[in-house]
């Protein structure tokens, strides 16, 4: 099953999407007190697919509660890790971990804004896994039963303002810089750890080619890791990494500019495309 998050009834519900037709479900906050069990009364309600709204008709949103934590892992794939800051030194015993608002998250040919001040964006993509049910102190085995469902996600990074620090609060909430595209339910993508071929396309030259099962840290991993320091809820969300491949990283650099199209496929999740303007666009947030 595909869910999106859409405006509807003047406010955010959650939708069920099946050969491009919605089926709106919930408001997102009910959504997410049960997801288990809108899942479940999703497959009645779509039964007949020419049925539901043509998804065109509808504005697409988030489908994360406002709530939500959005927590990224950085240097999680080991070529990455190894054209970043971890050059010539041995792999972090511990994930990267830092947080995204989700004022910064958007969807699916939503532009996103180069902020005045940096050379261009940078492209990340990689896969987001969405919690389904309270997760406190757990073992990896059950926090990968933890996992509802992933997407596709595009970490898209003010590299200026990233590297004013140590940390990279400021490089990683520009406006709009969080595009993701739709939740697929668990059992239809299978465990990452299998592989998924994760490719980032910048005006349609590949820039990335990555596989999941490079990983340097497992999904449940990291969810036993978060856990066991702050308890995670239905509707939060974690970004897994991206592959080799990043812009800054090369010489010379190549950053997206306005005018340019970034897209990321991932086996089983599609493909998310991903505008960029001129910061006159930061009028929208």
């Amino acid at each position: 099953m595909q869910f999106v998050g859409i405006y509807h009834h003047g406010e955010s519900w959650v939708a069920a999407l099946v050969d491009a037709h919605l089926f709106p479900l919930a408001p997102v906050p009910q959504f997410w007190a049960d997801p288990a069990d809108w899942q479940d009364k999703a497959v009645t309600l779509t039964a007949d697919a020419n049925e539901g709204l043509v998804r065109g008709s509808v504005t697409e949103v988030p489908l994360v509660p406002a709530s939500a934590r959005v927590i990224c892992v950085g240097l999680n794939y080991k070529a990455h890790a190894a054209e970043g800051s971890y050059k010539d030194q041995d792999l972090p015993p511990y994930p990267t971990l830092f947080g995204r608002w989700t004022a910064s998250l958007s969807v699916g040919n939503v532009p996103v804004p180069v902020p005045a001040g940096e050379a261009g964006l940078d492209w990340e993509g990689e896969v987001a896994a969405y919690i389904g049910r309270r997760v406190e102190s757990a073992d990896e085995s059950e926090a990968e039963e933890a996992v509802f469902g992933y997407s596709t996600f595009n970490d898209i990074t003010s590299r200026t303002a990233q590297k004013l620090t140590s940390q990279w609060t400021l490089g990683k909430n520009g406006d709009f810089s969080g595009p993701a595209g739709p939740l697929f339910s668990r059992d239809e993508v299978g465990d990452l750890r299998d592989g998924l071929q994760v490719r980032t396309r910048v005006n349609g030259i590949e820039a990335q080619n990555g596989n999941t099962r490079d990983m340097i840290f497992s999904v449940p991993a990291i969810i036993s890791l978060i856990s066991q320091t702050f308890t995670l809820h239905p509707g939060d969300l974690i970004a897994t990494g991206t592959p080799e491949g990043v812009g800054y990283a090369r010489t010379p650099q190549w950053l997206l500019q306005p005018g340019d199209t970034v897209e990321v496929e991932i086996e089983n999740l599609g493909t998310l495309t991903t505008p960029v303007g001129d910061a006159t666009l930061r009028s929208r947030a």
